[in-house]
């Protein structure tokens, strides 16, 4: 058994949800110069919340790197309902990949593909090599990576408060195996992606065929023994029900690689608090001391 943990973290979950966390007011946090700093401030909370959670021996960051990707060429409408990102956050994109530089973390991002990509694939990778991966998100679709030595970490409202996913809790939880995830995915559609699924199936109906059934293939190749109606809506939807399977799909072997030596946990900390006290961060500064 390795002794070698992987954090991978999905950038943009993090930083998008300490932005909200902590704009609801109104307030937004602002260097003396007037740059908006709130969600990496949050980030950093929530990131080294985590380290000191899954204690892990090796950190990498993933991020989205633009809306247009291979999904939006297959499907034009892909995520077409997400709306700007808010004024106040747009400067911390940059800012947020520099603190997690002056952790000694790697930022990792392919143009072309979603951090999902990169983490599926990275996951995948240092688990061959032997290493435990925890996979940290807020996006339930990476639940289809979960393996046997790869964990989905789930962050859930409140601070400190995560579900962590291994095979058996998800088929506890959802009676579903990481596969079909993906499965449910194509049935149903996904709302917050903005793909639709088969028309007139819900979830409900979806875990039923699954659980029948096992998978899409399964259910298409069963067609006759299902009700009228459902066969009717999968009838009609076939070529969306494929293709929302299709973008439900993390790509787990897109070329993307950070070497696990590349990534041992080890901040610098003299660095560290430089950039804190560069943003002004005066709490997290004295916390490094």
């Amino acid at each position: 058994m390795s002794d070698r943990t992987v954090l991978l973290v999905d950038g943009m979950a993090l930083l998008f949800r300490a932005y909200y966390a902590s704009s609801y007011s109104g307030y937004i946090k602002r260097t003396s110069a007037g740059v908006p700093t709130n969600a990496v401030h949050g980030f950093v909370k929530y990131f080294t919340d985590a380290i000191k959670r899954f204690r892990p021996t090796h950190v990498v960051c993933c991020w989205d790197m633009g809306s247009t990707t291979f999904r939006t060429e297959q499907f034009a409408d892909y995520k077409g309902n997400r709306e700007a990102a808010p004024e106040e956050l747009i400067p911390q994109f940059d800012l947020v990949k520099e603190v997690v530089d002056s952790f000694g973390v790697p930022n990792v991002g392919l143009v072309g593909y979603e951090a999902d990509d990169c983490m599926g694939t990275l996951a995948r990778h240092y688990a061959d090599e032997q290493a435990h991966v925890f996979v940290l998100t807020g996006d339930h679709d990476l639940l289809q990576v979960v393996a046997e030595r790869v964990h989905v970490v789930i962050m859930k409202k409140g601070p400190s408060n995560y579900a962590v996913y291994d095979e058996a809790a998800l088929l506890e939880e959802r009676g579903l195996t990481p596969r079909q995830i993906i499965e449910l995915k194509g049935l149903t559609g996904d709302t917050s992606d903005n793909y639709p699924g088969v028309k007139g199936i819900g979830e409900k109906t979806a875990l039923k065929l699954l659980a029948e059934y096992g998978d899409i293939d399964s259910i298409l190749a069963n067609l006759g023994s299902v009700s009228a109606s459902i066969r009717n809506k999968i009838e009609v939807s076939l070529d969306m029900l494929h293709l929302s399977r299709d973008l439900a799909t993390i790509r787990c072997d897109v070329p993307v690689s950070c070497p696990i030596d590349g990534c041992v946990w080890s901040p610098d900390l003299v660095r560290l608090r430089a950039k804190f006290e560069e943003l002004e961060f005066k709490g997290l500064a004295q916390q490094i001391g």
